[in-house]
């Protein structure tokens, strides 16, 4: 029995996840948890022991001083918990950390003893995986489910992913079978700019987040650095012939597509989210806009040690929505957004290398993101980028259609 002192009754709590790794690409979904942790000062109530569920040579612990002394931080997963108040006050746990090295089974059932004894009602757990989709067009973002039931009452997909899978897939079945609500929300994330960090997937991520909770988000300075991300890859594009005739690409496959961000009630609920952002009077971003993260725009489109400099000049591919759901939202789930982008899963991804984890180091995973982008655009299970420094060994597939 799990025991847990100091920790307030909550009000209609929601566990929101996010793990670094194999579902995690460009880190956009262990971001989005950081970002809700700083905006609304989470307290760590619990922390995972490292010894259970981690190999300390796949994951490294790091040393660092603090006031002269050596001190070291172990890899795990940590558990904090947010009180929001307001006209509909509802209380966040946040669990973020890394996907584990083993024993998954009773991670979860650790994770869900948790979720009982403070009375969670829902988990959603976030996603990102690589896929074909251009830079220029919003981040698509699938919601993918196990519970049919859930899937009819929330509008999401009932994820038919099958296929390897990751610590967001598993997490969901626990969930699913322990009865508890569980949902998987995946990014995908342009395979050719699959280097973390993508303030514009994370972005995509939290407004997906925000409409399925029923709850205003701040976004703080994201919505800027999404837009300065995207600036910065739109200028890179430019200088490169190959590059910009692949996203030229890309883009005519999206835009033929019939695509949910085209719809009429995509558009209303984006305006709806204006609306509500404007009422409740914080930074007011106008319907469409992203954000982007500054920095050294140099790296985005280079892929690591061994991989190509560019994407190869595409046949003109079949009009895709390029995002898989996951299995971390399983391809299906990838919809949700993890699958479809496993790190260099999706058949047409580029990963590119960075951190030696699994999406980004331009190895080939499962293919898992190619049935996220078929299949399980809403179920994939983002096979995604290592966590940040978390040296995750999955290779990036995404579990895109399963959870």
């Amino acid at each position: 029995m799990i025991e847990l002192e100091g920790v307030p009754e909550l009000v209609d709590p929601v566990m929101v996840a996010a793990f670094e790794g194999w579902n995690d690409a460009g880190d956009a979904a262990s971001t989005a948890v950081a970002h809700l942790d700083r905006e609304w000062k989470g307290e760590v109530f619990a922390a995972l022991d490292a010894e259970d569920y981690y190999d300390f040579q796949v994951n490294r612990p790091t040393v660092w001083l603090d006031g002269g002394v050596r001190k070291i931080t172990w890899p795990t997963t940590r558990l904090s918990v947010v009180r929001v108040g307001g006209e509909k006050p509802r209380d966040l746990v946040l669990v973020r950390g890394i996907e584990p090295s083993m024993r998954w089974r009773s991670f979860c059932n650790e994770l869900l003893g948790f979720a009982h004894e403070l009375g969670v009602e829902l988990v959603v757990i976030l996603g990102a995986l690589l896929g074909d989709t251009p830079h220029t067009r919003p981040v698509p973002v699938s919601g993918v489910t196990s519970d049919p039931d859930l899937a009819r009452t929330m509008d999401l997909e009932e994820t038919k992913y099958e296929g390897p899978t990751g610590i967001v897939g598993i997490l969901q079945e626990a969930c699913t079978h322990a009865g508890v609500p569980a949902v998987s929300l995946w990014a995908a994330v342009p395979h050719y700019v699959s280097q973390p960090p993508n303030p514009k997937a994370t972005l995509a991520l939290l407004n997906r987040l925000e409409d399925l909770i029923d709850m205003r988000i701040p976004l703080g300075e994201l919505p800027e650095d999404a837009r300065a991300w995207q600036l910065g890859v739109d200028q890179l594009a430019a200088e490169d012939s190959e590059v910009a005739e692949y996203v030229q690409s890309l883009e005519e496959a999206r835009d033929t597509a019939e695509l949910p961000e085209a719809s009429g009630e995509a558009i209303a609920r984006e305006f709806e989210r204006y609306l509500r952002r404007r009422d409740g009077g914080g930074p007011a971003s106008p319907p469409g806009s992203h954000a982007t993260e500054s920095g050294d725009p140099a790296t985005y489109l280079r892929d690591g040690p061994g991989g190509r400099v560019r994407p190869p000049k595409p046949q003109r591919p079949e009009a895709t929505d390029g995002a898989t759901d996951d299995d971390t939202a399983e391809s299906s789930d990838a919809s949700d957004g993890d699958a479809s982008g496993a790190s260099g899963a999706s058949g047409a991804t580029d990963t590119s290398g960075t951190r030696g984890t699994p999406g980004k180091t331009g190895t080939s995973g499962p293919s898992e993101t190619s049935d996220a982008a078929d299949s399980e655009s809403s179920d994939a299970e983002s096979s995604g980028s290592s966590g940040s420094g978390s040296g995750s060994s999955d290779s990036g597939s995404s579990d895109s259609s399963e959870d």
